[in-house]
């Protein structure tokens, strides 16, 4: 018989028009990261373009959680956007850290940091004026 585990959680919030926040509770690993896809991938349609990721009650990521945050990075990078991880647990941001996903997606340790790196970004050009 399967250990029970709590589901995961995902509330989003849309703190400006082209930036959703995510806030994910619970174990993010192969038997939730197919949710944690199907919200990102429902704010990808509506056009957000930043995604602010609130990592901060997630007390497991495995290997699969990792995969949909570089897989959402690099769709968001085409946009062009930016995918933000934020206040991961110590576990998270160890498992982070190691694999060298901290080095590629920017960590910060608040949604309002977050919002200042993604203020920070390089808009995307324009079209050219005659």
């Amino acid at each position: 018989m399967p250990i029970a585990q709590d589901p995961l959680s995902v509330e989003v919030t849309l703190p400006r028009e082209d930036v959703a926040l995510l806030t994910v509770e619970g174990y993010l690993d192969v038997d939730t990261a197919t949710e944690f896809q199907h919200h990102l991938a429902n704010q990808l349609h509506h056009g957000r373009r930043h995604f602010l990721l609130d990592l901060s009650a997630v007390p497991f990521m495995d290997s699969s959680g990792m995969n949909i945050i570089l897989r959402v990075y690099q769709e968001a990078r085409e946009l062009p956007g930016s995918v933000h991880i934020i206040s991961p647990t110590p576990a998270v941001r160890r498992i982070l850290d190691l694999t060298g996903v901290s080095i590629t997606v920017p960590v910060s340790e608040s949604a309002d940091e977050a919002l200042e790196r993604v203020d920070r970004l390089p808009e995307a050009p324009d079209e050219p004026e005659a």
